[in-house]
């Protein structure tokens, strides 16, 4: 007997999740679903293979260097693009991470993993700028930083780099929005750049590929909970 949502509604949500949520293998060129996700038959399985094949093989669908904003108030913006880092770097990608806010001394679990597999992460900030007694060297140290993220991303030496807390030196003013757009809508073809931290500028947002908002639901610091090694540093 099949689950139905009236009978069991925690199914019928969990499977509208999963339709929102499907990759890209299952989809059309146009973007809709291709085809029932209900006939597990072999017949049906042949013929979904068959049309994610297709798909694939859509004009539409060939590869290109992708624009990426991890955002929000949530926990997870820096820890989801240091997954995709390591994951390309399985696939013998070349990566960089260069860190804003972070300082230059930081001795943090990813730049250890990073230190011993020979992956890139370069903190390029002084810490916390929200603690900082000392605004303006934070605002010139962005700038510089800026200059290398911007010299990384014109060499075409990487396939990815990611700019680690980037918006917060937006917001902040130190940084100008249309200057880091130009220089990202002229990078070499196939490369991805990978944006992290709250509060994306509107027009980041709009020129990015793909974005995606963090939201907190529950954070054990609520709880008073610290930060603690290898889940948050």
């Amino acid at each position: 007997m099949p689950l139905r949502g009236s009978r069991y509604p925690l199914v019928a949500r969990a499977r509208g999740s999963i339709l929102s949520d499907l990759s890209d293998e299952t989809r059309t060129p146009e973007g809709s679903v291709s085809g029932e996700l209900t006939d597990l038959s072999e017949e049906g399985r042949v013929r979904k293979r068959a049309e994610q094949a297709e798909a694939r093989a859509h004009p539409q669908r060939r590869a290109k260097g992708l624009v990426i904003v991890n955002t929000g108030e949530g926990k997870g913006k820096t820890t989801a693009a240091l997954g995709v880092l390591f994951r390309a770097w399985g696939r013998e990608m070349r990566v960089v991470m260069l860190q804003f806010i972070k300082a230059k001394t930081a001795n943090w679990g990813e730049k250890r993993a990073a230190r011993k597999a020979g992956v890139e992460i370069i903190p390029l900030g002084a810490g916390f700028t929200w603690m900082s007694k000392n605004i303006e060297r934070d605002r010139a140290l962005a700038q510089e930083g800026w200059q290398q993220c911007r010299e990384r991303i014109e060499s075409g030496e990487y396939d990815i780099v990611i700019l680690d807390e980037l918006t917060y030196c937006v917001t902040l003013g130190w940084l100008d929005v249309h200057e880091i757009i130009d220089v990202i809508r002229r990078r070499p073809p196939g490369q991805h750049v990978i944006i992290t931290g709250r509060d994306a500028a509107p027009e980041l947002i709009e020129f990015a590929d793909l974005v995606t908002e963090m939201r907190e639901i529950k954070h054990p610091y609520q709880s008073g909970v610290r930060a603690q090694p290898g889940i948050e540093f």
